[in-house]
């Protein structure tokens, strides 16, 4: 059997003939003609931040997680504030746009949507993977009809120069990179000249000296998912898509019919260690808006793609199992940060019986991204249990329909 197709699946969402027949045939071909041995893990995540709002994301980000501060790349339209752990993870690279009048294919995404636009540069714009031979990748993608910026575009848009670029998705406005890098060598990206930012350094310091007199920095760890959340049409042709243009395999799909969704995960081929290369998830409606009428279920996922468009959700921080001060390590987490004024959306759900804990921040007011935190216990190798993310979608939800109707009142 295909490698790609060799892991057992989980869940108990059905899917149509037609995405049963071309998983098997894009994942089988993939693996032929070396693709999948060539696109490795992720290496870099890039969020793009509207003007002046770097400086708190980076603060909140370095002590929400485990990022640490490392440099500021300079070019004439952006800083690019860029994030590390270890070379073992995934940098993060936060944008910052110096102009805020700038216009752009990105901020384009977010105009058109009655919440997005609030934040108009403010997107998670997508991963950047590690390939072993860049020039036969792109042009085996092309083969695929996947469209790329060209090297005027990468300019123009100061994209990483040193990287191939793939044009936006229909489904969920995301892009992919990719670079050739041998794995023992520093990544180093074409984005401008190299700095050190006193005020992002002070928000730096700031943020891990509170997270370690906090006990939270041996605490958090790093990023264990990405989540995004599609239109309920686009459901099965987003998750072909990332297939497509990944290394990574089809996890499984759960229905959540209580939210009238579905959660549908992708894991990496090359790393069991979602640390090294996060799982992708695509959240999904079951039903389109218009037969909400009909149907009388609630629709959070919906409404949160027609508020904000397809975009990422949240991004989850892995919590070090065990206990401290005699309680789960994400309980203690939550609450020292909660007593510093950071807010979530519930309380921490599940237990250690069911195997994992998982808890919503409330959406940064920087970037509009949530943060989830989330704890297993022992072996547990799932993702959520239903209970678990039926709760945290409705909770999700709730919060995206009261800033859906502030973004009305205003217009």
């Amino acid at each position: 059997m295909s490698p790609s197709l060799a892991l057992p699946r989980f869940g108990d969402k059905l899917n149509s003939p037609m995405f049963e027949e071309f998983l098997v045939r894009l994942l089988e071909e993939r693996d032929r003609v070396g693709l999948s041995e060539m696109i490795r893990g992720i290496d870099a995540l890039m969020i793009t931040v509207d003007p002046d709002r770097s400086v708190g994301y980076v603060n909140e980000l370095c002590l929400m997680t485990p990022y640490h501060y490392l440099v500021t790349l300079e070019s004439a339209e952006h800083f690019t504030h860029v994030l590390r752990i270890d070379l073992d993870s995934p940098d993060l690279l936060v944008r910052e746009v110096k102009d805020p009048n700038m216009r752009g294919i990105f901020r384009c995404l977010n105009e058109v949507y009655p919440v997005g636009v609030d934040k108009p540069n403010s997107r998670y714009m997508g991963e950047i993977f590690r390939v072993s031979n860049l020039h036969d990748v792109v042009e085996l993608q092309k083969e695929r009809e996947v469209r790329f910026f060209n090297q005027e575009q990468i300019r123009k848009l100061e994209l990483p120069a040193n990287m191939a670029i793939v044009k936006p998705s229909p489904y969920t406005h995301n892009i992919v990179g990719y670079w050739e890098r041998p794995e023992d060598e520093l990544r180093v990206y074409a984005l401008g000249i190299s700095t050190i930012r006193d005020d992002i350094q002070r928000a730096y310091v700031e943020a891990k000296n509170m997270q370690a007199g906090l006990g939270l920095d041996h605490l958090l760890l790093p990023i264990d998912h990405l989540a995004t959340r599609v239109y309920s049409q686009n459901r099965e042709a987003a998750i072909l898509e990332y297939l497509t243009l990944s290394s990574y395999y089809y996890w499984g799909s759960y229905d959540i019919s209580s939210q009238n969704s579905s959660t549908n995960v992708t894991k990496s081929l090359h790393y069991t260690a979602e640390s090294r290369s996060p799982a992708k998830v695509f959240t999904a409606a079951n039903y389109p808006y218009f037969v909400n009428h009909l149907l009388k279920l609630p629709s959070p996922t919906e409404a949160f793609v027609r508020n904000f468009g397809p975009r990422l959700h949240h991004l989850a921080i892995s919590v070090a199992d065990g206990q401290t001060q005699g309680q789960p390590n994400i309980d203690y987490a939550v609450a020292a940060l909660q007593g510093c004024g950071k807010d979530f959306l519930l309380e921490v759900i599940g237990s250690q019986e069911e195997g994992l804990k998982q808890i919503f921040s409330r959406a940064s007011e920087h970037s509009a991204l949530i943060v989830e935190y989330v704890q297993r216990f022992g072996d547990f190798q799932g993702f959520f249990t239903k209970d678990n993310v039926a709760e945290l979608t409705q909770a999700a939800g709730v919060d995206e329909s009261l800033r859906a109707l502030d973004a009305g009142a205003r217009a």
